[in-house]
């Protein structure tokens, strides 16, 4: 009887791309898909404010003296507000780099104190999400050779002034540096930044909707502190609802739709920042139709080969795929390669990504000699592009162990899966997401080889960091117990599989919908084991309810269905 063993799923970190989350199946850790979303504009097309900009970004400050209370501190923070919205304290180290671990796409500025730097920043320096550091103290000549061997590191700063002037540089240049266009943004920043794209597109009662946005800011917690925003939103209701205020930002979007031509490429950017809006929210048919306009659009404006139109088939291959309809992601994915060959290097990055991304499409349509192919030549450019442990070649093996893992080639499977698990535990943190990704599908691995004793070891390591890194009935954690429960199942220790199932099965029933088929597996697997252990009532209850489950959510013919009428026949 099939217990809901895990299979690992594909991960596609590719350079200059940001992850997007899928849904992941009932006994699968949550991985991560990266899917290239780059459109390279010109960032003339759309101006940031920079007080707009500086707010997009998370500021972190740790000091082991910190206390807001004496008068140094809380000037500071004072200061800093007048920059950054967000901002967070720590005093220890280790909570400290644990909360910006949960930010794996968000940007993150951090003040260190040179008291912490030297044991602190060697472990955090590689982290995705932080974009600068900033060592506050009064000892900077102390500091300035250190700082020459980490790149993050923005300066040493002895006042607060000049590091607000700095996390002010630090965000424009991101900004020049990510030409965050259509590409996966963080929320704030993307609803910032595309606002005015969309607001012409709802139908609502203005003076009603602004004066409940007023109030909403007004409570937000990045604003309640911070009187000089405080006095803009409650200028900003007040000259609105009372008629004395043009509404700029709409203004612009009458002029540019009214003056410029039906096909300008401003447009079409407008279009497909829409589609981004709307692929974030789920709305899968209206982004795809905004995606669909903008490529309209493109395809008059531009040269038949231009970059921009890889990047517009490449979104709504992306629509697709998150849609299920392989196929036609296939095709989309496709057209786009063909116009990068033409438009880029042989070994430009962006190729990598189309190539991972066809990969992915072949390894869920179940075609894996094609995906193979194609996630080898993503890796074939990513060894000469970067550098030898940069977590994408991680996430690069990682995808070809999935494959060999599908085809029942274990031992190539485990292979890879291993040289994933060496870059990453070089690269990334201690705790970090994609380690717990590594441990698991080594564990997976190890017990379809019939290796308990080491898959469980595996399994444990992943358990132990997501029980640190994630919230205490995440679905992810379900299936970990899960997981190990299965090879204690395997093992024939029914006692410790059905501790380890029961423990899934509670977070399961908090945090996913009652008819949830992954309960069924959950009940499923408890039934199976009360079986082995002769306490039969117990198990045909479970089986029956796994069946009421799996008769209102799987299909007749389901192999899952069959199963467990042939075990509630034997008992």
């Amino acid at each position: 009887m099939n217990c809901g063993a895990s299979a690992p799923m594909p991960i596609g970190n590719l350079p200059n791309e940001l992850s997007s989350l899928l849904p992941t199946s009932s006994t699968t850790l949550n991985q991560q898909l990266d899917l290239n979303q780059n459109p390279k504009r010109d960032l003339s097309r759309i101006v940031v404010p920079l007080d707009e900009l500086v707010q997009n970004f998370l500021l972190v400050w740790l000091d082991e003296k910190f206390d807001e209370s004496v008068d140094d501190y809380g000037h500071s923070i004072k200061q800093l507000r007048r920059t950054v919205n967000k901002i967070e304290t720590f005093c220890e180290s280790d909570e400290c780099v644990e909360y910006m671990l949960q930010f794996q796409n968000q940007k993150i500025l951090l003040i260190i104190s040179g008291a912490l730097c030297n044991s602190v920043v060697p472990h955090i320096h590689n982290m995705t999400q932080l974009y600068s550091i900033y060592v506050f103290s009064q000892k900077k000549e102390k500091y300035e050779e250190w700082a020459k061997d980490w790149s993050k590191v923005k300066g040493i700063f002895t006042e607060i002034i000049p590091i607000c002037d700095a996390v002010r540089q630090s965000a424009r240049q991101c900004d020049e540096d990510s030409v965050p266009i259509g590409s996966e943004i963080e929320p704030s920043f993307m609803y910032t930044q595309l606002f005015k794209e969309i607001i012409l597109t709802i139908d609502f009662d203005k003076t009603k909707e602004v004066k409940e946005l007023v109030e909403y800011a007004r409570k937000h917690p990045d604003y309640v502190e911070n009187n000089e925003q405080l006095q803009f939103i409650n200028k900003f209701g007040e000259e609105y609802t009372s008629d004395n205020i043009t509404f700029k930002i709409i203004d612009k979007l009458d002029i540019k739709e009214k003056t410029l031509p039906p096909n300008d490429p401003d447009l079409a950017a407008s279009y497909n920042n829409i589609g981004i809006v709307y692929r974030n929210m789920g709305e899968y048919l209206k982004a795809l139709s905004s995606y669909e306009r903008a490529l309209e659009i493109w395809k008059i404006a531009l040269p038949p080969n231009h970059p921009d139109l890889a990047t517009s088939y490449l979104n709504i291959g992306n629509v697709y795929y998150n849609m299920g309809e392989y196929s036609k992601a296939l095709s989309s994915y496709e057209r786009s390669l063909e116009i990068r060959k033409i438009a880029l290097p042989p070994n430009h990055p962006d190729l990598a990504s189309s190539y991972n991304n066809i990969g992915l499409v072949y390894d869920n349509m179940g075609e894996y000699s094609k995906a193979l192919s194609y996630y080898e030549k993503n890796l074939e450019i990513s060894l000469k592009t970067l550098p030898p442990n940069h977590p994408d070649l991680a996430s690069s093996y990682n995808n070809i162990g999935n494959v060999y893992y599908n085809m029942g080639e274990y031992s190539k499977a485990l292979s890879s899966f291993e040289r994933s698990l060496e870059i990453r535990t070089i690269a990334l943190p201690p705790n970090h997401p994609d380690l717990a990704s590594s441990y698991n599908n080594i564990g997976v691995v190890y017990r379809n080889m019939g290796e308990y004793s080491k898959a469980l070891s595996y399994y444990e390591k992943n358990l132990e960091i997501s029980l640190k890194t994630l919230p205490p009935n995440h679905p992810d954690l379900a299936s970990s117990y899960n997981n190990i429960g299965n090879v204690y199942y395997s093992m024939g220790e029914y006692s410790k599989a059905l501790s380890s199932y029961e423990r899934s099965l509670e977070i399961r029933k908090i945090a996913l919908p009652p008819n949830h088929p992954d309960i069924g597996d959950s009940y499923l697997n408890i039934g199976n084991t009360c079986n082995k252990m002769g306490v039969y009532a117990k198990a045909l209850s479970f089986g029956e309810k796994a069946l009421n489950i799996y008769k209102n959510t799987l299909p007749p013919n389901h192999p899952s269905l069959a199963d467990t009428y042939n075990n509630i026949a034997e008992l």
